[in-house]
């Protein structure tokens, strides 16, 4: 993400831009790469939350205006946007119905009979996107083999619209038993609801995941019939916007999976884009990690409202399924990520107890923190970090926010009060219990996915990843941080940078025997002639991957794990190395394998990807380490006085520049705060390489 020298602003014949563009919290992040010159530019623009579009329309226009990129010379144009999992937080979704067998109304309110928290005497759970009212039984069955017993009974199914109607539904679920097998019951369902209520949008589970397990499929054929209409019109809106400054190149979406798609197919899976503003990050991530030649990385993205967390393994991102969207768990492919409600705008607060506490509430970008004189009236992270100084030496987000520090005092000195210490103590202690909230999170990452943390290096990116994540890493004893030349724009990056990626899966049900492979090798042919055709749909006319991988468990366990395997293991009937290989992720997992013991394949996955666009960027040419001399002394607090530290340009810094901390990295899109015992270098990418000393 190093920029090189800028040429003369030329003419649309003479340019070439791919533009990726991520919606946060607080800030729209622009990413944009004249691919002929090598020339990146990079912006971010405050939201704004009650006129969505407009933060893409001055976003299109400073560039415009800065770097000379005209609309017809975009030719690749991929975003990222907060529109669906925003609805599903603040549920402001549609109003919906769902009809399922007649007897198993409660699918979704008995969920897996679990508490969200059952350590917690005063846990509940969340309210259902569906109210019981507006669920409906239907007499129909189908047997678990998929033969039928009973046809739906279309008589109530009509009975069924006609009172979903009255009660305001726009939209209707359908999600009957045993679908997985067949889905003949879905569709005839579907097509008498379209066939009496053409005005009603309708999917089916199948449509949208076709998996077994009713509960798992019901609820995410729910959240994306919940967020379809707001996405589809934004959609719609955003398409109409770009056409309208001139851009013509395809609207391509971020996806919860890491990969990208093209707006007709996010109008209606509309769930495969929730969480694709925290998996863009992780891939963006990815790819300057392996440009830098780190293999194992945690990442950090620290936004207004939230810190994200992610593992990056052997140069690639992990891969699961069951993430929150707000309260309720998506069951498709997503980068594994795990999130916290601490970020730059949150809230700290001292309660009835006199407990000094920071987050999840945030002051989000209006009125936002009090430093950026918004209006904001309670101290957050980003006030306490002005307060010790390590904020407010220069201007940020590209010129659009000038730290106020005397309006940071002022908030942070009325809770510093409370707790009986002075506003640079207070500010210190808000510091330290985000940082120590951070960490009950990454252990627990870490442990479940049984690696050390030392042997990982630490990658902060968004606005305030780079504030926080040295002293995150030093509290791990981790071996290094990473800072990319411009963090504050990686999850746009990722965007850019991503390949077409369609996820797709068949339920086979199975033991692991010679007996299963006709019906193993049937699914994978169906899978591999979806994930084309997908591709296909897409635009995407080059090479294809097939990533192929099985949910497999011991006979009598409960869930299973996921195994990757070749698809020549299935075509050829090398069942034994199917096996070997579920032997030894079980054992990776739990220390445990049975070689005894049967073995069932629950599900086929498959997961076709078109790669994305082969960039390049100029790489500088190394120079002779030698010290950076800082710009000035800055006086910051440090923990438990002030010290003179030094306050470096980073757009002054070269390859090979070394300097060491305490120390301040001011530029355009964040701050890098450096703790003291932290050497700094430079490499040619111009990232920033900090390690600790012993």
């Amino acid at each position: 993400m190093d920029s090189a020298a800028a040429p003369g602003k030329g003419t649309s014949d003479q340019q070439d831009w791919k533009i990726g563009v991520d919606i946060g919290g607080t800030f729209i992040d622009f990413c944009a790469l004249e691919t002929r010159s090598g020339r990146v530019a990079s912006l971010k623009v405050l939201t704004t939350p009650d006129d969505p579009g407009a933060e893409l329309m001055t976003g299109l226009s400073l560039l415009a205006e800065r770097e000379g990129l005209e609309p017809a010379a975009v030719s690749r144009f991929v975003h990222g946007t907060t529109v669906g999992i925003n609805t599903v937080i603040q549920r402001r979704g549609v109003s919906l119905a769902l009809m399922t067998n007649a007897g198993f109304e409660d699918v979704i309110e008995l969920a897996r009979l679990r508490m969200p928290d059952v350590y917690s005497l005063f846990c509940s759970r969340p309210d259902q996107l569906i109210a019981r009212d507006m669920i409906f039984g239907i007499p129909a069955r189908l047997r678990a083999d998929g033969s039928e017993v009973e046809a739906p009974d279309l008589e109530a199914v009509a009975a069924a619209v006609a009172k979903a109607k009255a009660n305001g539904a726009a939209g209707i679920i359908v999600s009957f038993l045993h679908s997985w097998r067949t889905d003949i019951h879905e569709v005839a369902v579907r097509r008498e609801i379209v066939r009496i209520a053409p005005e009603l949008f309708v999917f089916t589970s199948c449509e949208v995941w076709p998996v077994i397990r009713e509960y798992e499929r019901t609820t995410t054929a729910i959240l994306n019939g919940y967020v379809h209409p707001r996405v589809s019109g934004y959609l719609t809106a955003l398409e109409e916007t770009l056409l309208s400054r001139g851009v013509t190149a395809p609207a391509l979406l971020t996806k919860s999976n890491g990969g990208v798609m093209n707006a007709d197919e996010g109008k209606r899976s509309c769930v495969q884009m929730l969480l694709s503003g925290t998996a863009s990050g992780v891939i963006g991530a990815a790819w300057l990690a392996r440009r830098a030649g780190e293999k194992h990385i945690l990442t950090l993205d620290i936004g207004g409202t939230s810190a994200d967390f992610a593992l990056i393994i052997d140069g690639e991102p992990q891969f699961g399924t069951g993430e929150l969207v707000g309260e309720f768990p998506l069951h498709i492919p997503s980068v594994s990520v795990s999130s916290i409600g601490i970020g730059g705008g949150s809230i700290a607060s001292v309660d009835a107890q006199g407990v000094l506490r920071v987050g999840p509430e945030s002051a989000g970008s209006t009125p936002g923190p009090a430093c950026y004189g918004g209006g904001g009236e309670q101290a957050t992270v980003t006030d306490a970090m002005a307060v010790c100084g390590w904020l407010g030496h220069s201007q940020m987000a590209y010129g659009q926010l000038q730290i106020d520090v005397g309006l940071a005092r002022a908030v942070v000195t009325r809770l510093a009060e409370k707790i009986g210490r002075s506003a640079e103590e207070a500010a210190q202690a808000i510091l330290d219990v985000a940082i120590s909230e951070m960490f009950v999170e990454v252990e627990k990452l870490a442990s479940r996915a049984g690696v050390d943390l030392r042997e990982f290096t630490l990658m902060p990116f968004g606005g305030g990843g780079p504030m926080l994540g040295a002293f995150l890493a030093r509290e791990f004893h981790m071996a290094k941080v990473i800072g990319a030349p411009r963090p504050g724009v990686v999850s746009a990056l990722g965007g850019l940078v991503a390949d077409l990626r369609g996820d797709f899966i068949r339920t086979v049900f199975t033991h692991l025997s010679d007996q299963a492979a006709p019906q193993m090798r049937e699914a994978l042919d169906a899978l591999a002639v979806e994930g084309r055709n997908w591709l296909a749909k897409q635009g995407h006319a080059g090479a294809a991957t097939l990533n192929v991988s099985a949910d497999m468990r011991y006979v009598g366990q409960s869930f299973e794990i996921e195994v990757p395997i070749q698809p020549a293991w299935i075509a050829e009937g090398k069942l034994g190395s199917i096996e070997e290989a579920f032997h030894a992720m079980h054992a990776r997992l739990y220390d445990f394998h049975d070689p005894d013991g049967a073995i069932e394949i629950v599900n086929l996955r498959l997961s076709a990807i078109g790669a994305g666009p082969a960039l390049e960027i100029p790489v500088n040419a190394r120079e002779d380490g030698e010290a950076a001399n800082p710009e000035r002394e800055i006086p910051v607090f440090t923990g438990k006085s002030y010290e003179w530290i030094g306050l470096y340009r980073r757009d002054r810094l070269r390859p090979g520049s070394r300097f060491a901390g305490p120390a301040v990295v001011a530029q355009e899109d964040t701050t890098f705060a450096i703790p003291s015992g932290t050497h700094v270098e430079v490499d040619r990418q111009l990232n920033l390489h900090l390690t600790f000393s012993e």
